[in-house]
């Protein structure tokens, strides 16, 4: 990059777009793969597991998505590549999608009220206390932060489709006609 006179955030932002170019080719199977790999080393099992997990804290008619370096293999910001930092420091960006998902956020917790939350996360701890224990067994299971996040379908179709941010479906929602390159 410094070849060619970028430093800094403008060298971040090529490697991200190369990254994010990149992303657009993976196939849900990709994406499946890269998870397994990356966030559970490799144990299919372990992510039966965590779904299982997660299917059973969810409000019925409620998806779920996986989004970020996890299934993509590098981060969106600068293209670093997942676990960049060390074993553990990559976190999981799970989307739970739906109306009755986002009635467990607080009034305090949204981007976009009723439609966009913000990240169950450390740095929004009580945003949505009926997810935390969700979220601190998720973590302890896979040894990593897990963030968890609530939108309505529209919001999931906008990010994921129109503007191509990559995602995983890992639970379809009930009633939905399943993606014929999903499990």
């Amino acid at each position: 990059m410094e070849e060619l006179g970028l430093t800094g955030s403008s060298a971040a932002r090529v490697g991200a777009a190369k990254a994010a170019e990149a992303e657009k080719e993976l196939t849900d199977e990709e994406k499946r793969g890269n998870l397994i790999r990356l966030a559970f080393g490799g144990s299919e099992e372990q992510c039966a597991e965590f779904v299982k997990i997660v299917r059973g804290a969810i409000p019925p008619e409620t998806g779920v998505v996986l989004r970020g370096s996890a299934v993509t293999g590098r981060r969106w910001k600068d293209g670093a590549p997942f676990d960049a930092e060390g074993p553990g420091t990559s976190d999981l960006d799970l989307t739970l999608v739906g109306d009755e998902v986002i009635k467990l956020f607080k009034v305090t917790g949204f981007f976009l009220p009723g439609i966009h939350s913000r990240p169950l996360s450390d740095d929004d701890p009580e945003i949505a206390p009926d997810l935390i224990l969700l979220r601190q067994r998720l973590m302890a299971m896979v040894k990593r932060p897990v963030n968890i996040q609530a939108s309505r379908d529209f919001v999931m179709h906008l990010r994921g489709d129109l503007m191509g941010q990559p995602y995983l479906v890992l639970i379809e929602k009930s009633g939905a006609v399943p993606h014929p390159d999903r499990p």
